[in-house]
């Protein structure tokens, strides 16, 4: 979104087209926070904050 300073953040630290992002862990009882990992790198984000990442699911080879 343009003009949107948390996506623009989430871009600058990593989360870009085709960068796979796998979420590994969540708060207590499924909330906040998330635990994402994008290449070796894990954040801690909120759900409003991940809100903003979009995902495609990954295509598995045969």
């Amino acid at each position: 979104m343009p003009g949107d300073p948390v996506a623009r953040r989430l871009r600058e630290l990593g989360f870009i087209a085709g960068e796979p992002v796998r979420i590994t862990a969540a708060g207590p009882l499924g909330a906040e926070p998330l635990l994402v990992q994008v290449g070796f790198t894990r954040f801690a984000l909120r759900r409003a904050e991940a809100a903003r990442v979009l995902l495609a699911a990954e295509e598995r080879a045969a």
